[in-house]
């Protein structure tokens, strides 16, 4: 059970969550005093407006949190996020924000990326764990969450290639999983596009390669995309586009994270987690655009633009996991500013052409708070990745519908596996909420986690 959840109640501080058409109702119920406090607070139940009052000795008596129309129901985050330390317990919560969403939240809000800051560590409030709530599955899903935070966070000079594969065997030792790399001469031959994008950074490239679970369990394969600092290569990027650029390796700490939660949740599949390390850097090896490279696949890249590196270092990674032929194949990276432009940096959108899978995939973000949101896989623009003197052209010669013509460049790589999705995630969170402060994402961990955990189950 995660440390900031508690079993024992004797002590604790009530804390209540207030929709702000209930507030009248709430009012009601409460002793004379307390509610001529809140009334003298002005307090609303405006979604994150908080009071906190005390008893006849000026110690704290009970918080209230106003959740305004109960939009969010990760709001109690805004408990652990302000409240001081001690021991607390729901007390009058509205249901959209109560039991499990309750816990969830409460643990996201306890999140702080701390490691380059001294002093900066803190006790954090604990709850009572509510009614009901499973204890281990809203640790395993905080845990995933951080870890994929706290990877994202890590500054380039300290998540390199080598640092994101260290990250890979901490998990794996814990979980019992087993770890291959390839790198050098090796990956060269095997995996050319991962080896040519990485080349010219003096921290080598590799390919990690992760597998868990019993082999006569249906197949699950997660590809992360490890770009662990992308200066644009050749056609390199202004500065103002290179400042956030240590998440560009999110699709990576996302399938890190979604695996920590199948492995600790036991469930029954076979996971495998492939992740292409690589830093695109700028020296005399750089590949260049107008090159023409050969692909795992075959099939040969022409480079249009050497800031297109992502999909380049998938399209290997996919199509080791296409050999296998897994029940399903999910790809996670940060592609596009296109996806950004179409959804932004809160609703993800991801591809895929199984209409099971997709609707699957909306009902579960929805019900789990992980928003997502399908966009095409239009086969109207694989034109726009032809190339004269090659199978296809990384930078695609139709400047609208990024998204898609990066999607559809990947599903080039997928020719064996029936059911395969593609997610195009920010990573990252600019405008705060309860739980999500500004920085590093795990977005569609837990959708995804949720999706897998409703096909497969547990052992």
């Amino acid at each position: 059970m995660h440390p900031c959840l508690a079993k024992r109640a004797k002590g604790a501080i009530p804390v209540h969550a207030v929709k702000a058409a209930d507030l009248k109702r709430f009012l009601g119920r409460r002793p004379k005093r307390d509610a001529q406090w809140l009334t003298n607070a002005s307090f609303a139940a405006r979604a994150g407006e908080m009071v906190l009052v005390p008893d006849a000795r000026g110690a704290l008596a009970f918080a209230v949190l106003g959740l305004g129309k109960a939009e969010d129901p990760l709001a109690l985050a805004a408990f652990s996020e302000k409240l001081p330390a001690g021991l607390y317990a729901l007390g009058e919560v509205a249901e959209e924000a109560g039991g499990t969403h309750a816990a969830l939240g409460w643990l996201l809000g306890t999140y702080d990326f701390t490691r380059y800051r001294r002093g900066a560590k803190k006790e954090r409030p604990k709850l009572v764990l509510p009614e009901g709530v499973d204890a281990a599955a809203v640790t395993r899903l905080a845990e995933g969450v951080f870890l994929g935070r706290d990877l994202v966070n890590t500054p380039s000079n300290d998540m390199g290639p080598e640092e994101l594969a260290a990250a890979a065997r901490r998990l794996a030792k814990r979980h019992g999983a087993r770890v291959s790399i390839t790198q050098g001469a090796a990956l060269k031959a095997k995996f050319p596009l991962v080896h040519a994008v990485g080349k010219a950074s003096p921290r080598p490239p590799r390919l990690i390669d992760m597998v868990w679970g019993r082999a006569a369990a249906p197949k699950v394969t997660l590809v992360g995309k490890g770009v662990c600092f992308d200066s644009g290569g050749l056609d390199l990027k202004p500065s103002s586009a290179m400042l956030t650029m240590k998440k560009d390796m999110g699709g990576a700490a996302v399938v890190l994270a979604v695996a920590h939660m199948v492995m600790a949740a036991n469930l029954d599949l076979r996971l495998r987690v492939l992740i292409p390390a690589v830093e695109n850097s700028v020296s005399g090896s750089a590949y260049r655009p107008g090159d023409v490279l050969q692909s795992r696949k075959g099939l040969t890249v022409e480079i249009g633009n050497t800031d297109a590196e992502g999909r380049l270092v998938l399209a290997d990674a996919l199509a080791l996991a296409d050999e296998e032929r897994p029940a399903l194949l999910i790809d996670v990276a940060t592609l596009t500013g296109a996806a950004r432009s179409a959804t932004g940096m809160e609703v993800p959108p991801f591809f895929t052409d199984d209409e099971a899978l997709a609707a699957d995939l909306m009902r579960h973000g929805t019900e789990v708070h992980d928003p997502l949101w399908r966009l095409p896989l239009w086969r109207g623009y694989e034109d726009a990745l032809s190339s004269p003197i090659a199978d296809l052209n990384n930078s695609p010669s139709y400047n609208l519908a990024g998204a898609i013509t990066a999607a559809l460049f990947l599903n080039r790589f997928v020719t064996e596996t029936k059911r395969w999705a593609h997610f195009d995630i920010p990573a990252w969170i600019d405008r705060p909420r309860p739980g999500r402060r500004t920085g590093g994402e795990a977005n569609a961990a837990r959708a995804i986690y949720a999706l897998l955990a409703a096909r497969y189950g547990r052992k």
